[in-house]
């Protein structure tokens, strides 16, 4: 599996959604393999080509979602992209042979710090009320990498303090989620 040409199966056309796209999904692939060299993680053991790869797909969804300060100009609202982009690689890896199950699982968990059905209820987010949080290592950290970036801000990566802010406007719940997260991989 080529996660690369996975993104340009969908995304055929040179366009600045691609672009952007791309960028992003670098950034949080290389912020992941940077976490992942922290020093106090030598006893961690993750699948590198799970992170790698599932890193560049998490966000493939966008584009079927109406968020045009970044581009999308599809119908969907733009927090269904990690539902919409799991269903994209399950399709994908159903016509081609591919087991895409992992890569779809970051997909639809890494919004947020993970989206629980209390948050969805609570929030009456347009979603399938069941828990869309990471579970494992893996999709643990591709959440948590991706959160030190922005689609909208693409140039620079976001201190954690600045993170830390932007997660607890979504409440307690969410911040301590963040704050378990960079826990296990040693952020301080």
């Amino acid at each position: 599996m080529n996660a690369l040409n996975i993104l340009l199966h969908f995304y055929p056309d040179d366009t600045p959604l691609r672009r952007l796209l791309i960028l992003h999904s670098t950034q949080v692939r290389d912020k992941a393999m940077a976490i992942l060299g922290n020093p106090g993680l030598k006893e961690v053991e993750l699948d590198l080509q799970l992170v790698n790869d599932g890193a560049l797909l998490h966000d493939i969804g966008i584009g079927r979602c109406n968020a045009p300060s970044i581009f999308c100009e599809g119908e969907a609202n733009y927090l269904l992209h990690g539902t919409i982009g799991a269903e994209m690689l399950r399709s994908y890896g159903k016509e081609n042979g591919l087991d895409m199950e992992p890569y779809a699982r970051i997909c639809e968990r890494h919004t947020g710090t993970g989206l629980t059905a209390d948050d969805i209820i609570r929030q009456q987010l347009p979603l399938e009320v069941k828990d869309y949080c990471p579970e494992t290592l893996e999709e643990k950290l591709v959440c948590l990498a991706d959160k030190f970036y922005s689609k909208s801000s693409p140039e620079k990566e976001k201190p954690l303090e600045h993170v830390r802010k932007s997660v607890s406007k979504f409440g307690a719940d969410s911040l301590a989620r963040f704050d378990d997260l960079c826990t296990i991989f040693k952020i301080v």
